[in-house]
């Protein structure tokens, strides 16, 4: 388990950004910093820290990616055709457990990673609990019918606070991936910085 599994809170306080669309977040309340010294005006940072903070904030987006698994998606990014940043954001969305929280089964992405990992999604028919499995065009996920009577997914289903994004067709509980994503179609709850990200890598 993360440190951002145990402190989802204090990250969003941290970065005064609401990351997971948490209707208990702390941000609403206390929009200052955590810690005994969260009240201090910030210092002016550097522009490491502006990168570093650029980073932190997409990998957070997406709940439980570890670093490893957020420089290794980089890395391909990096070494595929067209823009690294826009390849990155494709990657991400196109995860498993991004498809299940896009689809607005799910109020979090840490639910949708634990979802996958119990078994109760397919992809094409066929179950698959690899939370980082990548999607493509064409693919269709659904959700177990014993998941869809659960209290949670349909409350997270009905709730009106999050759109689905147009490069995915739902339709109840089954998702269609009809084309690759266009990163301003992609719904953050704040402005991405892909290039301080892109930057950062390449010191």
């Amino acid at each position: 388990m993360t440190k951002r599994l145990r402190a989802k809170g204090k990250i969003e306080r941290r970065y005064g950004a609401i990351f997971w669309d948490q209707k208990s977040s702390p941000v609403k309340v206390r929009s200052y910093a955590s810690g005994q010294h969260g009240t201090k005006p910030k210092r002016k940072g550097t522009e490491y820290k502006a990168q570093l903070s650029s980073k932190q904030k997409l990998k957070g987006i997406y709940g439980d990616i570890s670093e490893r698994q957020f420089h290794s998606l980089f890395k391909e990014a990096q070494n595929s055709r067209g823009h690294t940043g826009e390849n990155l954001i494709t990657y991400l969305e196109m995860r498993l457990d991004s498809c299940v929280y896009r689809a607005k089964w799910v109020p979090t992405p840490f639910m949708a990673r634990q979802l996958v990992n119990h078994h109760h999604v397919r992809v094409n028919g066929k179950k698959v609990n690899i939370r980082s499995y990548r999607l493509r065009v064409g693919d269709v996920v659904t959700l177990d019918e014993k998941m869809q009577r659960n209290a949670t997914v349909m409350t997270a289903s009905d709730s009106s606070n999050r759109d689905v994004p147009g490069y995915m067709d739902v339709k109840g509980f089954e998702a269609k991936i009809v084309r690759l994503p266009d990163i301003q179609e992609v719904p953050y709850p704040f402005q991405v910085d892909t290039q301080s990200i892109i930057e950062y890598y390449s010191r």
